[in-house]
């Protein structure tokens, strides 16, 4: 049998892929309940966290159980198992399994939920209908003289400057001549008062975190050996071209609309909803934008794009027939539960694989859509 691994490197790792900072503030996400210091050698999947999930998890020894949607969405002031999510956490909890949500934050992230969405319907090119915001940066430019650029290079790298993905320490330097006249009251390391002075000075300039524009200029003034350091600061604009975001858009082999919601028919798990189509069957469409879970409050942005359907859950009459109405793309409305059951696959074999296989992963093989009858 493998070493149990601690439940904590497991939450770290799940955070690093879905980071709880960049879910919606509404949400609840994270490790809901469990010790970090358990080990975990079984971790199942699941897209919501019932009563019988959840005993489907216990059933089968499973040390964790991460689901899409919070059992806690909104406040409770009970947990007694007088109550059906009280019931639901008591099964766990006496099973010694774990929970952990990741929702808004796995919607997004790169390989999530819409992403894997897109993926299971044979999508190309997949990029976000909105992209994420990037850390917002600054770009640091001071002169130096050329004797002392080595040590302000190292004093803002070690204030959190010259970071680039992978890499730190990263600067870019041209030398130049810097020329001044001290006046009356300073006090120059170089130079006289009244006279002209021109030396040798390196220009550096640094890329550093927005958040840390303080703690930079601070260590570069304390690094720099002139009395007024000569510098600027100016903010970069966002380069729009992070691969988190909301939705995704991408391209298929062109088809008609009909045979499409053919496939996405049978790329989804079987459900009572099934697959409503809204437009001309005969439509060509070749790119497609889809958006897991609810999708109605993206109908807007995805009208802005190229896209020639658009496949999501939920979709509202008064909105989907307006939308039809504008002469957009064309709807394909799927079991919401069916849409994001397409991550549990891909987040469990992510899992295992960051792991060297050490914990067991399983995708729960409950439907859980709420609706199970069509007349």
């Amino acid at each position: 049998m493998s070493t149990p691994t601690p439940l904590s490197e497991i939450t770290s790792l799940l955070h690093s892929w879905y980071p709880p900072h960049t879910a919606d503030d509404w949400d609840a996400v994270g490790l809901v309940a469990g010790d970090p210091e358990q080990g975990v050698t079984k971790v199942m999947f699941a897209v919501d966290v019932t009563a019988e999930v959840a005993a489907e998890a216990a059933e089968w020894g499973a040390d964790l159980l991460v689901v899409h949607h919070p059992l806690f969405l909104k406040a409770v002031h009970s947990v007694a198992a007088t109550t059906p999510k009280g019931r639901t956490l008591a099964t766990l909890a006496r099973a010694g399994c774990a929970l952990l949500t990741a929702h808004t934050n796995a919607d997004r992230a790169v390989g999530g939920v819409s992403e894997s969405l897109a993926r299971a319907l044979g999508l190309e090119e997949v990029e976000p209908i909105l992209n994420d915001p990037g850390v917002a940066i600054d770009k640091l430019t001071v002169f130096v003289p050329t004797d002392a650029a080595a040590i302000v290079r190292a004093a803002l790298a070690e204030a959190g400057a010259g970071t680039i993905g992978d890499y730190d320490f990263a600067s870019f330097s041209s030398d130049g001549i810097g020329r001044f006249r001290p006046l009356e009251g300073a006090d120059p390391m170089i130079g006289t008062i009244g006279e002209i002075k021109t030396i040798e000075e390196v220009r550096i300039e640094v890329v550093l975190p927005r958040g840390h524009r303080g703690q930079v200029v601070r260590a570069m003034l304390a690094a720099h050996p002139y009395e007024e350091p000569a510098y600027d600061v100016v903010e970069v604009a966002d380069g729009q071209v992070s691969l988190a975001g909301t939705g995704r858009i991408g391209t298929i082999v062109r088809q008609s609309l009909s045979d499409f919601a053919a496939v996405i028919a049978e790329a989804l798990p079987e459900t009572v909803h099934g697959v409503r189509v809204a437009g001309d069957p005969e439509r060509s469409v070749r790119r497609v934008a889809v958006c897991g879970g609810a999708g109605d409050f993206l109908l807007d942005d995805v009208l802005a794009t190229d896209a020639d359907v658009y496949v999501t859950s939920d979709l509202r009459h008064h909105p989907a027939a307006e939308f039809v109405e504008k002469g957009g793309p064309a709807l394909v409305d799927v079991s919401h539960w069916a849409a994001e059951s397409t991550w549990l696959p891909v987040v469990a074999a992510r899992l295992s694989e960051a792991l060297d296989g050490a914990v067991e992963t399983r995708t729960s093989t409950l439907v859980t859509d709420p609706w199970t009858m069509r007349l």
